[in-house]
């Protein structure tokens, strides 16, 4: 990891909880989801590591515990399914509910961040995973150079 993506990243983590609470609805949750499982798809599959490390991370996390693990779990599984039957058009689902939000870059910043915690929290943020999150970026509207990727 760069010592530019580090910084952002603890920045942004510590007004993210705050920030997530007050963008708490089915949309947000399903674009944050939909981008763990992007990431989590990045190198091709998706393991039980994978899935774990996500609903770990949801769970523990301050910011996303404002969320019913059920209903992650549900979403979740569903954009797996997706990515498992056709990577591409798993991808291009996951990337439509994310892009909802593509007029909206305050809460496009807070998906980016949490897709980008998700991606680093087993301590390495691969550069596919990087690529998702660039993606990920894309779709939003928004300049992957911002959060250093």
């Amino acid at each position: 990891m760069s010592i530019g993506f580090k910084s952002w990243l603890q920045n942004s983590k510590q007004g993210l909880t705050e920030q997530v609470k007050k963008f708490k609805n089915k949309d947000f949750m399903d674009a944050v989801v939909a981008g763990c499982a992007v990431v989590a798809a990045a190198d091709g599959s998706i393991d039980a590591n994978e899935k774990q490390k996500m609903a770990g991370y949801m769970s523990r996390s301050d910011e996303l515990k404002v969320f019913d693990m059920s209903d992650v779990i549900a979403r979740f599984n569903h954009y797996v399914g997706n990515l498992e039957f056709d990577a591409m058009i798993g991808k291009q689902e996951a990337l439509k509910s994310i892009a909802k939000f593509s007029n909206k870059p305050e809460i496009g910043r807070v998906i980016v961040g949490v897709c980008s915690a998700i991606g680093a929290a087993d301590g390495d943020f691969d550069d596919k995973e990087k690529a998702a999150v660039r993606d990920i970026c894309n779709s939003l509207g928004l300049n992957p150079s911002e959060f250093s990727l």
